[in-house]
């Protein structure tokens, strides 16, 4: 059985998999109490899907790019189950987890997270043997940054504000992910988790840090 957290942002999730079927989701939007109501809530999920914590055995947490503050919750709180639990834990990038949720297109995709400031942390994949690949390095920038850098027909999938969305949808060469496309989930961290799990490719929870990208006025990584 694998739990998957995922606390990059304002928006929550956990899932429970147990390699043949997601026994139990949960996604919510939460105003900064990222740290009182995961315990809870994952409680709550445990529960209503016949669950216990003894049957978890492996753990997956998103580790960003995102919120400083939020991030640290969600690994603190995967590290502190890992260690006193002795069970093995797998980072994954958040934007990986909006990208598996894209069908497979001609056209590339950037994946996009709310990165602080008015800022976004965004990805650039390319369509490879019918997975995303990641391609180049990570970026952050306004929403007019972002627009300026695409010159080619381009997907976009991701968090986005309302004006941010009307921006993007004025934009011929981009076509955006409608919202159910856009959202992550935890069910598709723990897939990308399970399937590092299945080879034994697990990460040493102590040396786990989050995918942090400075901004001005944030606090460092």
């Amino acid at each position: 059985m694998l739990l998957a957290v995922d606390t990059s942002t304002a928006q929550v999730g956990l899932a429970l998999l147990d390699g043949n079927q997601i026994l139990g989701e949960m996604l919510w939007t939460t105003r900064q109490h990222h740290t009182t109501e995961l315990a809870p809530a994952l409680s709550g999920l445990l529960a209503r899907s016949g669950v216990s914590m003894e049957m978890v055995n492996a753990l997956a947490v998103a580790l960003g790019p995102g919120s400083f503050t939020s991030l640290r919750v969600g690994l603190a709180f995967v590290k502190g189950l890992a260690l006193a639990r002795r069970i093995p834990v797998l980072g994954v990038n958040t934007l990986d987890i909006i990208a598996a949720a894209q069908p497979i297109g001609k056209i590339p995709l950037i994946a996009v997270i709310q990165a602080g400031r008015t800022r976004l942390a965004y990805q650039l994949y390319q369509p490879q043997k019918k997975i995303w690949q990641a391609d180049g390095e990570l970026k952050s920038g306004t929403v007019d940054e972002l627009i300026s850098q695409i010159t080619t027909p381009t997907l976009l999938a991701g968090e986005f504000t309302a004006e941010e969305r009307l921006k993007l949808s004025k934009q011929k060469k981009i076509t955006l992910a409608v919202p159910s496309q856009s959202v992550r989930r935890p069910a598709l961290l723990a897939e990308l988790a399970w399937a590092r799990f299945q080879k034994n490719e697990f990460d040493e929870p102590a040396s786990l840090a989050p995918i942090y990208l400075h901004v001005a006025g944030a606090p460092p990584a």
